[in-house]
């Protein structure tokens, strides 16, 4: 089966596990890009991670609508979205972050969404927070939790 892991770049580390795991059992995996070449400003020419950028660098104030951040993370965007299309499943890699359990953030929302469109098959790899105010649209995506088991992927 071909797969494509979504989340939280903060969990890449534990996406690259996964996408071993996977291919071991026999599935085609992709994963995000851990970013793209950051411009001079931000270190120029290492992978950067928007999120963690932005935090440590005064914020979403900091970096207003049309700044050059947001071409890179329009980029990314697409780039991943041509994944969920390419695939027949996505897994969401859901950990603890920020305090929250099963933490699904704002943008793995909208590759869950994207690929309820396509009519991809959804894996969630561990229980969803309640604390999330949107886990009843993700239920009704109808996904197969999976409980932390890759081997319950078909």
């Amino acid at each position: 089966m071909k797969i494509t892991i979504c989340g939280s770049i903060t969990f890449y580390q534990k996406m690259e596990e996964l996408k071993k795991i996977l291919e071991t059992n026999g599935h085609e995996v992709y994963i995000p890009l851990l970013s793209n070449e950051g411009p001079t400003e931000m270190g120029g020419g290492k992978k950067i991670n928007f999120g963690k950028y932005v935090d440590d660098n005064g914020g979403m104030d900091a970096f207003p609508c049309g700044h050059e951040l947001w071409s890179l993370k329009e980029k990314a965007i697409r780039d991943h979205f041509d994944k969920i299309e390419w695939c027949d499943a996505i897994v969401v890699s859901n950990y603890e972050k920020k305090g929250i359990t099963g933490y699904i953030g704002g943008n793995t929302l909208i590759e869950i969404g994207l690929a309820f469109f396509f009519k991809k098959q959804i894996y969630i790899l561990n229980d969803i927070s309640s604390e999330l105010s949107y886990k009843q649209e993700i239920y009704g995506m109808k996904p197969i939790l999976l409980d932390g088991n890759l081997n319950l992927i078909n």
